[in-house]
């Protein structure tokens, strides 16, 4: 349940963070007023979205038996994993740039009286986020279905995720000092990385159940020091992706996947430094 409530509390201020930037220029230039029904509008289309998709993946999964369900739940948590990385990878570039171009885009619609453009806007930012909630949530029930509780404790995951993110977000606003958007995303970056490594590792795990991988013996053991059979041990491993006896395949996962990442990171790093050196 602590990697819904997470993954709803990061995702959630997010889409608070993007709707907060649009609403908040619009109430601070009077001719864009004629747009916020469709800005508001665009909001609740994004949802609707959202939910839409929820439903059609449930509706597919339970259409399915067997191990052809066990593929896709396989699928999912493969998916979700690479989703993490991408938004990881995305808002990496784009962060601090995220403002000054959903301000063009807001800019040019009320030039042109584009009122529909304001809502394309708010549908396709919380769309995408609603979106990439449903695709990780379901991720990460399918790769640790067996130690969900029941219904109740995922709503209840759920809606403490929301009300968490309300609150930051309103720290955020209103504490800049010492709670910065830089560093919440920062911080929360390197906690989804970690997260995404657990989806890999719990995908590879099912690829080894179906058949697909090779089943090797433990490498090491370290329940010693953190037994990810116990409670604080089962939260660190459902985090982070650890394995108190880990086979000769997941450690090829851990190893692959975090040059991937170094990789990735070093690669976005050298796009920079030229734009850096020629502002200078």
């Amino acid at each position: 349940m602590t990697q819904i409530l997470f993954i709803v509390w990061r995702e959630s201020v997010e889409a608070l963070l993007v709707v907060g930037i649009l609403a908040a220029w619009m109430a601070a230039n009077e001719t864009a007023a004629a747009g916020r029904k469709y800005l508001w509008g665009g909001v609740l289309a994004g949802l609707a979205l959202a939910a839409v998709l929820a439903g059609a993946l449930m509706v597919f999964a339970n259409a399915l038996s067997g191990e052809a369900q066990d593929w896709f739940q396989t699928a999912l948590v493969l998916i979700a994993g690479v989703l993490i990385v991408q938004m990881v990878s995305w808002m990496h570039a784009h962060g601090r740039t995220l403002k000054g171009e959903l301000h063009d885009g807001l800019s040019q619609a009320t030039r042109q009286r584009h009122w529909w453009g304001i809502f394309a806007l708010a549908l396709i930012a919380v769309g995408r986020e609603g979106s990439e909630t449903v695709v990780f949530l379901y991720g990460i029930l399918s790769a640790g279905a067996d130690a969900v509780g029941g219904l109740l404790p995922v709503i209840g995951a759920i809606l403490g995720g929301f009300a968490l993110a309300l609150a930051t977000y309103g720290l955020l606003q209103l504490g800049r000092r010492w709670l910065s958007w830089r560093l919440f995303f920062r911080v929360t970056e390197v906690l989804l990385l970690l997260l995404a490594c657990q989806m890999f590792t719990s995908g590879a795990e099912k690829l080894i159940g179906l058949g697909v991988l090779p089943f090797t013996d433990p490498l090491w053991d370290t329940s010693w020091l953190v037994n990810d059979m116990s409670r604080w041990g089962g939260l660190v491993a459902g985090l982070t992706g650890y394995r108190a006896m880990p086979g000769a395949v997941t450690v090829a996962v851990w190893v692959v996947y975090w040059g991937a990442i170094y990789a990735i990171s070093s690669w976005q790093s050298r796009q920079t430094r030229p734009a850096t050196g020629g502002a200078a």
